[in-house]
């Protein structure tokens, strides 16, 4: 690829937005017929204003030397403000909670299945239960004491602010009655949180329980073989441990337990005295952690030093793993399990796969991304029902088979970290920092999650971490604010006569303080007969997070190229019909239309496409790579999904020269560059962001003096030997600083920095260019080819 130009910036300053429509001269131009015909007015939801629809419009006018029509790429549709939650519907329904809680793929619901069939994109729902309530506001907890929870005896649904009281019928316990205005409000509304507020929390009498709620519990599985020991992993977690004890959630109930293996089994009495320490008693393997502190603490402290000299190559994960069970199979409990050798020996032995070239590309090749014993598989079984829920953290540099290991953690609700060719020196910061947010984030423990919808509706599937227990209950062994689920509705009646239809989501879980709790979220939508209703009020982001489900799912069945094709079909199939659904082919010519919501469907698709779990064949990804990429992907909330798939890319030399910048400045002045080459000036220098990691671009040109107080007497080495980190000068101060802001910005996981200076092959291949999407990369076409072949095909059947 030839160097980017030394050039300024070349795009418009409001990338992304929508302006008046440019002469008819130009190659590319927006109109929202919708801003021509009506300035200000807001989208309206009713059938008869379906030709007053807003459409956007791409035109694909030739340009001069080229046989295919031309794109101007520059003003294309970016999502350059990240994911932004859908307003008008919270406008409809301000009790309705909020979106970050349960997002709908279309805020109009169709009427009949006729009319669904139509939709051809996912019809369904994200929700992230848990979710961090939005700044200044806080989930109310009720406690109904004697009352008991009111609940509709029919439905089952929870009192919420959509429920009607009638004057004259008793139907709730004489302890909540209250009476009626002249409008039919009950004169009490102010005081009752459930009545006025779309998200609420009940703490829940005996009834809602099947044993006394557990004690917060962690347990720890921990690989001590040769290359643990190497890489420097054991060290790591010991000591992120021993620093996060204060700030286990349930203090004083809190319990704790270790085992650790490497061919064999080692089992830690956590009650003896100092000199027992280590001598098996497994009535002692777990402990209470305000009681056995100081036991725990100097195990923890010793931990390192103990297998220092282990040559042990052996890996007897899976008796490992049900010796844990077995431990904590009384209680529940999260167990966390750091895994750095292929499981060799016993029970859930594996062996190397993926090293068959000719598997790829045939009917064979999906097998590889599945366990391949299903030990494991029975053993997440065993664990759900249990109440344990399962993270694994991975570090070899070598196969480990994530597609099996990472079975345990997708089944009982937990998640995956994957940290390849793991060394301390190198990485220890971002396991310092996840791990510890793994251990001390607020977490509901033996949960279950239903979600109803009004009559003629339902959810029918279920995508993401959790075990089915029946047809709509999610057990959830541990749950917190990094997990979202996604499910699809399916018509139980032919016809849906109400106007308006409401979904409930319903967590009982134990709180960390010993308490059962409730947490309710209420949203009402309305119901449409028209299809552009349904178009108008669709919400790209939540689109996108069921279709990367349904696209990871399909290459556990299918061949990669299958799963990209599904993909590029279903968001075709959804163009075409909106094309269709107005008669304006005549009048557009060779315009590409679509509905300003999903103005950004096409670039998200493509980014999917060029995923990790879905891109390319063989030589794109390493299977386990693939693997850990697809899990940690199923389990990702709306924002963090759209931000792994079109990261952010942001000019900072400019920033970092101004003479009195405070990073608090950073936010007004920077903004997201398009994720193509030609955003590179080889003068600057830049930060491509895509929550998981840093890369920090050095142009050919950029200042020395720059590189020099950033990187120190190491600014010409070469950039894959340097590690960024703080000189005494206020340029790297301020870097440091932006680094910081970014990460606070989202904390469920850490961005290491990776530095790569323009032309240094082939690291700045792997780590930037191919991760620029936009751009033609190898036989992968870029943004503009993607919406020529697009727009193509749906008009061949318009």
């Amino acid at each position: 690829m030839p160097p980017p130009p030394a050039s300024s910036y070349p795009f418009p300053s409001q990338q992304g937005s929508y302006g008046p429509s440019p002469p008819v001269a130009a190659p590319l131009g927006y109109q929202l017929r919708d801003q021509m015909q009506h300035p200000g007015s807001a989208p309206n939801i009713g059938g008869a204003q379906s030709l007053a629809e807003d459409f956007s419009s791409l035109s694909l006018a030739s340009t001069p030397g080229s046989i295919e029509p031309g794109l101007d790429y520059r003003t294309l549709p970016r999502p350059l403000d990240g994911d932004v939650e859908p307003s008008s519907f919270v406008e409809m329904y301000p009790m309705n909670c909020n979106p970050r809680y349960l997002r709908l793929t279309t805020s109009a619901i169709p009427n009949s299945q006729s009319l669904a069939s139509r939709w051809h994109l996912p019809l369904g729902a994200v929700v992230c239960p848990l979710a961090e309530a939005p700044e200044g506001e806080e989930v109310p907890v009720i406690n109904f004491a004697s009352t008991g929870i009111i609940r509709c005896r029919r439905c089952r649904t929870y009192v919420n602010p959509y429920v009607t009281f009638t004057d004259g019928k008793e139907i709730v316990p004489g302890e909540y009655f209250a009476n009626l205005d002249a409008t039919g409000r009950r004169i009490d509304l102010d005081q009752r949180p459930e009545l006025i507020k779309g998200s609420v929390e009940f703490v829940a009498p005996m009834e809602y329980m099947v044993r006394p709620p557990m004690p917060p519990l962690y347990f720890f599985l921990i690989d001590v073989s040769i290359s643990a020991v190497r890489s420097g992993m054991i060290e790591v977690v010991a000591q992120t441990i021993r620093s996060c004890l204060d700030e286990l959630p349930g203090f004083p109930r809190t319990q704790i337990g270790f085992i650790t293996f490497d061919s064999t089994i080692h089992f830690y009495n956590m009650k003896a005295n100092l000199d027992d320490i280590f001598v098996p008693l497994p009535d002692d393997l777990l402990v209470n952690l305000s009681e056995s502190r100081n036991v725990v603490e100097t195990f923890l402290d010793s931990l390192p030093s103990m297998f220092q000299d282990n040559v042990n190559v052996e890996s007897a994960f899976g008796s490992a793993l049900k010796a844990a069970f077995m431990v904590m199979s009384k209680l529940g409990g999260k167990l966390l399990i750091f895994q750095n050798t292929l499981p060799s020996m016993g029970v859930g032995r594996l062996k190397l796969r993926g090293h068959d070239l000719h598997v790829y590309g045939t009917d064979k090749e999906h097998k590889l991304r599945l366990p391949e014993d299903t030990f494991y598989k029975q053993m997440a079984a065993d664990l759900t029902k249990f109440q344990i829920g399962v993270n694994i953290y991975a570090f070899s540099d070598k196969y480990t088979d994530i597609a099996s290991l990472g079975t345990v953690a997708k089944y009982t609700g937990g998640q995956g970290y994957y940290y390849p060719s793991f060394q301390s020196g190198i990485h220890g910061e971002k396991l310092r920092h996840e791990l510890a947010r793994d251990l001390t984030r607020e977490t509901a423990w033996e949960a279950v999650m239903r979600i109803r919808c009004g009559k003629g509706i339902g959810f029918t599937s279920y995508h993401g971490n959790f075990m089915l227990r029946s047809t709509d209950l999610l057990a959830l062994p541990a749950v917190d604010c990094d997990k979202a689920y996604a499910m699809q509705l399916s018509f139980e009646e032919t016809l849906l006569t109400n106007q308006t239809v409401y979904f409930q989501v319903a967590l009982l879980y134990t709180a960390s303080c010993g308490e059962r709790h409730i947490r309710v979220h209420t949203a009402a939508a309305p119901v449409v007969a028209d299809l552009g209703a349904m178009y108008r009020l669709a919400d790209t982001s939540a689109i996108v997070s069921l279709l990367c489900r349904l696209a990871i799912e399909k290459t556990l069945t299918n061949k990669l190229e299958d799963a990209r094709n599904s993909l590029q079909l279903r968001i075709l199939k959804a163009l075409r019909e909106y094309r269709n659904l107005y008669a304006v082919q005549h009048q557009l010519g060779a315009r590409m239309i679509y509905p300003e919501s999903l103005k950004f469907l096409c670039l998200y698709g493509l980014a999917l496409s060029k995923s990790v779990p879905l891109k390319g064949g063989y030589a794109d990804a390493q299977l386990d790579e693939r693997c850990a990429a697809g899990f940690t992907m199923m389990a990702l909330p709306v924002k963090k999904l759209l931000k792994l798939l079109y990261p952010s890319l942001i000019r900072i030399d400019e920033f970092l020269l101004k003479p009195s910048a405070q990073t608090d400045d950073f936010k007004n002045i920077v903004k997201r560059l398009p994720l193509v080459a030609e955003s590179l000036d080889s003068r600057g220098l830049y930060v491509y962001d895509d929550s998981f990691r840093f890369v920090i671009w050095f142009g050919r040109m950029l200042s020395p003096d720059i590189a020099r107080n950033l990187l120190g007497p190491d600014f010409a080495s070469e950039l894959s030997r340097v590690m960024l980190s703080r000189h005494d000068n206020e340029m790297s101060r301020r870097l440091m600083g932006i680094l910081k802001k970014l990460r606070e910005s989202d904390p469920s996981y850490y961005q290491l920095s990776y530095l790569v200076r323009q032309g240094e092959q082939p690291r700045e291949g792997l780590l930037l260019l191919v991760n620029l999407h936009e751009d033609q990369m190898g036989s992968t076409g870029g943004y503009v080819n993607w919406i020529m072949q697009i727009h193509r095909q749906v008009q061949q059947n318009a």
